[in-house]
């Protein structure tokens, strides 16, 4: 199982498009950054709380890290013009190289990386982050609307999660935005610290958003590797999206609600894990059903 994965995420490098290879290199960077940050947070003692903490740095590297990649993969499956594709990624990419290179500056430094306006630098730090999270949401709109118009050269079952998982990222890039616009104002207004708990409401809905894009799609391929027909992959694709849906929806509510995730009112709190349950379910179900079959790599299952 281990050796026929590893031939498949082979291929998928070879047979990668220039841009999409720079996205698998720079997102690969990211993460890494994230990794490196965590390591000095842990080995330093930092605090993991607060708008200076180092661990700002942690998890916009690691997000946008893996954000990107998935991003790179899963667009890779959507019929796009080759030139309007490079335009697209390309500038998603470097809005997300853009996003952690400013948060972690700021980190390091020990200042607010968002809604900071107390110098000109900081000022300029902060109307660049927003400036890329307008990058990030044109962009991923515009794969999105590709997503919907293209029926695409793949299997039904990864049509609908690309373009659920798309929907899904358009929502968590959404609500980035929505967190800037509350913030920007309230600091303007003079509140810096309201500016952060305004915005810091809707973190729990920006996160779990996020990576919809890579765990749909990623259930696609691995049910690629089982003896489950095309048929009933597209059906569990579909159980899963609904779930999503609903942990979505449900932490959306909660978010806007300002009700922390751990502190809902029981109902909410029992939606929510019956939902990831049956996300979860559904990777466990092709993990254990996942086996080497005859003719996985031939040029129409790639």
């Amino acid at each position: 199982m281990t050796q026929m994965v590893t031939a498949a995420v082979s291929r998928i490098w070879r047979e990668g498009r220039r841009v999409e290879r720079a996205a698998y290199v720079v997102g690969t960077v990211l993460f890494a950054s994230g990794v490196v940050n965590a390591v000095v947070l842990l080995a330093s003692g930092g605090t993991w709380l607060g708008p200076v903490s180092l661990r700002k740095a942690v998890t916009f590297g690691l997000s946008f890290g893996l954000t990107l990649a998935s991003v790179a993969w899963a667009t890779s499956h959507l019929s796009v013009k080759p030139r309007l594709r490079a335009i697209l990624l390309g500038a998603f990419l470097v809005a997300c190289v853009g996003e952690v290179v400013l948060v972690t500056t700021q980190a390091w430094r020990g200042v607010p990386s968002h809604f900071n306006f107390e110098t000109g630098f900081d000022t300029a730090v902060s109307m660049s982050l927003a400036a890329g999270g307008g990058v990030l949401v044109l962009t991923a709109l515009g794969f999105t609307a590709a997503a919907f118009l293209s029926p695409g050269a793949t299997a039904p079952s990864m049509r609908l999660a690309v373009r659920f998982g798309l929907l899904v990222l358009m929502v968590a890039l959404a609500t980035g935005a929505v967190m800037i616009a509350r913030g920007v104002t309230e600091a303007r207004g003079g509140d810096a610290q309201l500016a952060y708990t305004t915005a810091g409401s809707l973190k729990p809905l920006h996160a779990v958003a996020m990576h919809a894009i890579l765990v749909l799609p990623g259930l696609a391929w691995l049910l690629r590797f089982t003896d489950v027909p095309e048929r009933s992959r597209l059906a569990i694709v579909r159980v899963a999206v609904a779930a999503d849906a609903v942990l979505t929806a449900v932490i959306g509510i909660e978010a806007f609600a300002g009700i922390p995730p751990f502190g809902a009112p029981p109902g909410y709190l029992a939606l929510s894990a019956a939902a990831f349950a049956v996300l979860a379910g559904t990777g466990v179900f092709s993990l254990t059903r996942m086996k080497n079959r005859a003719g996985y790599f031939s040029a129409s299952n790639p």
